[in-house]
């Protein structure tokens, strides 16, 4: 029997008081989250909560108590928020949270303080709000030096992808690399299969950038570490995420039969699990590889799609980037305005997103793909706007382009 089936026996025991039965289906909400099971977990919550932007009912609840109600709340309110696009839903997510924080860091709970300061930089780094998300993240590592924990192992990862989704890739790298003994330390299939992804993802996009085989190999066997360790979890979220990486690697290396065949698990996984946002980046995925194949109008069709599901929610950098795929998309099929259109928005999303290299790729995009609509004038206004943006780059390809 494994830990969440005894969970729900237990929460049955009427022997128990309702505070003993609180935190045990917090815990199990808690077990269900880590396998990427969101509806399950917030089923678990029972009558404590059940909806977004509802209260959970904290009446009776001592302080510890209180507490993990509202960090559960606050961080399953994250996800589902995010997988559903959700809007206002990282609001609602941080204000819980934080609630969490200032009660656990009065009791002097310090491990269960870096765990909710770890889920708040998350919902920061889900809006686009990487600098929020690294100050709130370096914080909690400098609260944590002297201690080899599992929160610790999840501010370093979180670390690592909150820089990776920056383009500061070597930053990325480097963290993940000095980390690598801590989780190989860990007993949760879970977290060495997110490490791996995560691992396999930097390795991914350095090797495009600078053209390196030997990432992209190393890439390819971080994500066969990764696929073993979730299916043990039983994590299908983050495998339906390694599909999707295994797809794009699989386009860049032009095997463009095998990329589709990972794309198209990754997106009955994501559809299975009603995860709009992660589906949508599936669809962005194979936008780039019909790009690659040189099937435009095929291309143009999946990211329309994938920018139709990313508009409905917070995720701007997400949407910032498959607006770029769709305007490439039409720029190739001849239609300069709409293209213009596009990438002028992306470059608008990204920076109210706080996301600035994303701005800076859609306006070097603009002058990549529109060249011979854009009048001299216009094009050193667009060069100028990219070089301004892009000034701080440390994504080693850019600079190439």
């Amino acid at each position: 029997m494994n830990l969440a089936s005894q969970l729900v026996r237990k929460i049955d025991d009427q022997t128990l008081s309702r505070e003993e039965r609180v935190q045990l289906r917090c815990q199990l909400a808690k077990e269900l989250e880590e396998a990427g099971n969101f509806e399950a977990a917030r089923s678990a919550m029972g009558e404590l909560w059940q909806r977004i932007g509802d209260r959970p009912k904290l009446d009776g609840l001592d302080q510890h108590t209180s507490a993990e109600v509202l960090l559960r709340v606050g961080t399953l309110s994250g996800w589902i928020g995010s997988a559903k696009q959700i809007e206002g839903a990282q609001e609602i997510a941080k204000n819980l949270i934080s609630e969490s924080v200032t009660i656990f860091q009065a009791l002097q709970a310090a491990e269960k303080v870096a765990e909710s300061r770890v889920d708040l930089a998350i919902c920061y780094w889900r809006e686009g709000a990487s600098d929020e998300a690294r100050v709130i993240l370096r914080d909690t590592l400098s609260q944590l030096v002297d201690i080899d924990s599992e929160q610790k192992a999840r501010a370093l990862m979180n670390s690592a992808i909150v820089e990776a989704s920056t383009n500061r890739l070597n930053d990325a790298l480097r963290i993940l690399t000095e980390a690598a003994p801590l989780f190989g330390r860990s007993h949760s299939h879970a977290m060495k299969g997110r490490f791996h992804t995560n691992l396999a993802l930097v390795l991914k996009n350095l090797g495009e950038a600078e053209q390196r085989e030997d990432y992209i190999d190393r890439a390819l066997v971080e994500n066969a570490a990764a696929s073993f360790h979730l299916e043990q979890a039983g994590h299908i979220r983050y495998r339906a995420g390694v599909e999707n990486n295994l797809g794009f690697l699989f386009s860049t290396a032009g095997k463009f039969t095998e990329a589709h065949n990972h794309l198209d698990r990754a997106r009955r996984l994501f559809v299975s699990l009603k995860d709009s946002v992660h589906t949508a980046q599936v669809d962005e995925t194979r936008a780039r590889a019909f790009l690659a194949e040189g099937r435009n109008q095929e291309a143009e069709k999946v990211a329309r799609a994938a920018v139709r599901t990313l508009e409905k929610g917070d995720e701007h950098s997400l949407l910032a980037e498959a607006l770029r795929t769709y305007a490439v998309a039409v720029a190739r099929l001849g239609h300069q305005d709409r293209a213009r259109v596009s990438l002028e928005r992306a470059i608008e999303v990204a920076e109210q997103a706080g996301d600035i290299e994303g701005g800076g790729v859609a306006a070097l995009t603009m002058i990549e793909e529109l060249d011979r609509s854009l009048t001299p004038d216009e094009m050193s206004t667009v060069y100028e706007r990219a070089d301004d943006l892009l000034a701080r780059t440390q994504h080693p390809g850019t600079p190439v382009r």
